[in-house]
């Protein structure tokens, strides 16, 4: 009896033991994803795959350079600053009281002479230097709202110190819309008014979704202190396209925007006489003003920065792959030698 007790007791043990429920696992479950045994493409970069693929990068890059930059070039430019030359012999030391002086005549004569023929449409661009629109509070003062919907004309929160006048919101509020761009341009080529088309220069989507047909400005410019164009009353902001150029803030401190179209074509050494009003103060900052005439090509503008970047790197991987095929023609390497590790190059481990 005595000996089948241990046993009895061994047995009535392990039935216990197999009887507990098991203690939670804390390995994960099995799968080829998080066991990373899924199927994987290794690719062994053979000297002559790396020479094909530099070579290969080249043979693109490189035409595409070309192009690009042979279509930059096609582009016609005339670049005209006045800022400093529209300026009254008496007021050269004096810029900013001569701007900020209501009485004074800013009217200001330029001549613009066409180097190369230029196709239709040219587009007119005033162009703007040391002027800050990125600058996070001036960017801020807007009522994207109030543009859209004539109910939210009284949401100007966002818009100090342009939001009110007497009470009474301003419609649009803002330091943007306050600094509207007002020098203005007339343009004649032999003793003919030469007409600029205002049409369709801003976004279409901006036009459509963003300023409202229903809005129209209120208390505009109305303060003592006048920061920029005057607004036509009686126009909805959806048809103000000025105020919808600009108001598309820029991101640089140098930047380009659009007055207008010429829509006929300009020949060699036509000579286009600019009567210019010299409105706008850039002289409290030091900035630039540029009159721009331009062509376009389809790539844009004038950038020759895209072409350039493209040979840049085109001829970078020629320049590799050549030295690549010098090495590997000069010197070969068998491939996977073994004699290279550093445990058989120095047996020793020293």
């Amino acid at each position: 009896m005595s000996s089948n007790t241990p046993s009895s007791s061994a047995g009535g043990v392990g039935s216990a033991d197999s009887a507990a429920p098991r203690r939670n696992s804390k390995r994960p479950k099995y799968s080829k994803f998080t066991q990373q045994e899924l199927p994987a493409c290794k690719p062994i970069l053979t000297p002559r795959w790396v020479i094909s693929a530099f070579m290969l990068v080249s043979i693109v890059f490189i035409p595409i350079g070309v192009v690009s930059l042979f279509a930059s070039r096609d582009v016609v430019e005339i670049i005209d600053r006045y800022e400093t030359a529209c300026i009254p012999q008496n007021f050269t030391n004096d810029k900013v009281s001569f701007i900020q002086n209501a009485a004074a005549d800013k009217t200001c004569n330029r001549r613009l002479t066409v180097k190369k023929h230029m196709k239709q449409p040219v587009y007119v661009y005033y162009q703007l230097d040391n002027f800050y629109q990125n600058h996070r509070r001036y960017v801020k003062s807007r009522s994207d709202s109030q543009l859209k919907d004539r109910n939210s004309e009284n949401d100007v929160s966002a818009c100090k110190p342009e939001d009110t006048f007497h009470d009474q919101p301003i419609v649009p509020c803002g330091l943007i819309a306050w600094s509207l761009f007002n020098d203005t341009y007339n343009f004649s080529l032999n003793n003919q008014q030469l007409a600029v088309n205002k049409n369709g220069i801003s976004w279409e989507s901006d036009r459509e979704r963003k300023f409202g047909k229903d809005v129209f400005p209120k208390n505009f410019q109305n303060g003592t202190l006048i920061g920029g164009a005057h607004l036509d009353v009686s126009l909805p902001l959806s048809k103000q396209e000025d105020l919808i150029v600009w108001m598309r803030t820029a991101a640089l401190p140098t930047f380009r925007k659009l007055y207008g179209k010429i829509e006929r074509d300009l020949q060699p050494n036509e000579v286009i006489h600019v009567t210019l009003k010299n409105n706008y103060n850039t002289y409290s900052f030091n900035g630039k003003k540029k009159l721009v005439l331009s062509t376009t090509s389809w790539l844009g503008g004038k950038n020759d920065f895209l072409g350039i970047a493209y040979l840049t790197v085109g001829g970078l991987c020629f320049f590799l792959a050549l030295s690549f095929t010098v090495v590997y023609l000069v010197k070969p390497r068998r491939l996977g030698d073994p004699t290279y590790l550093s445990w058989n190059r120095n047996p020793g481990g020293h």
